[in-house]
């Protein structure tokens, strides 16, 4: 898989990260568990794309 085509991928699961975070945002008792372990993995894909922009 190319630079270009793996942060592809990893920007689409970043959208499906953001677009999950907010639902559970709006649920009337969101999860705090929930919602953290989300950013989490929302910003470990971040730097993993950006890792891989300086790379390629």
């Amino acid at each position: 898989m190319s630079y270009e085509a793996r942060i592809n991928s990893l920007k689409s699961r970043h959208a499906r990260l953001d677009a999950r975070l907010f639902d559970e945002d709006r649920r009337p008792l969101p999860d705090a568990g929930t919602i953290r372990r989300l950013k989490l993995e929302k910003l470990r894909v971040k730097e993993e794309i950006e890792r891989l922009a300086r790379l390629g």
